[in-house]
């Protein structure tokens, strides 16, 4: 469906919807990289935290294998999962029904956000800590940008910009009409 085609959004709602849903694809990024520090905190040894009180204030923190690697098996939790499922998505979106795949999507999310809140109260060693922390990112960003670009599928294709470019990077474009021209640099 093209956006000729299409029903007009003459208030623009569904536009200010999908942009705001843009701003929200970057939502579970946000959520780990604002709490980076609890997160790198939590995977300390607890053998470097007792050296750490014996050494002098000049000595340098040696960091685990985890805390150094975060970040990088962050990004890497977060992104491949998300192309994997675009692949995917091409496949089963015949096999599954779109509300199916919508609501399940939005369940799965929402439970992970509530079992990683919960786990900020469970003390738990390093490496299982980190497991759980990386299954968690697989897990959002699996099916949290899918939900979202199913749905703008089922609209016109420039609401699919609005989600991805315009949303994520948090600045509405000024849409031209059909008399607006260019400005030669």
């Amino acid at each position: 469906m093209t956006a000729r085609d299409g029903p007009q959004d003459r208030y623009k709602a569904v536009w200010l919807i999908f942009f705001i849903l843009g701003l929200g694809t970057l939502l579970p990024w946000n959520f780990f990289m604002t709490a980076r520090e609890y997160f790198i905190g939590r995977l300390e040894d607890a053998k470097n935290i007792s050296q750490l009180g014996n050494q002098s204030t000049g000595a340098a923190l040696s960091h685990s294998y985890l805390h150094s690697m975060f970040d990088n098996f962050m990004t890497l939790c977060a992104m491949v999962p998300l192309l994997v499922f675009m692949c995917l998505n091409s496949f089963i979106h015949q096999r599954i029904p779109q509300q199916i795949r919508i609501l399940g999507s939005l369940v799965a999310i929402g439970l992970v956000f509530l079992i990683t809140a919960v786990m900020v109260k469970v003390a738990m060693e390093p490496l299982p800590f980190f497991i759980f922390t990386m299954i968690s990112i697989v897990f959002i960003n699996c099916f949290f940008l899918q939900c979202l670009t199913e749905l703008s599928g089922c609209v016109s294709a420039g609401f699919l910009q609005v989600l991805l470019h315009e949303g994520q990077d948090g600045v509405p474009r000024v849409q031209r009409g059909a008399g607006d021209q260019e400005r030669p640099d």
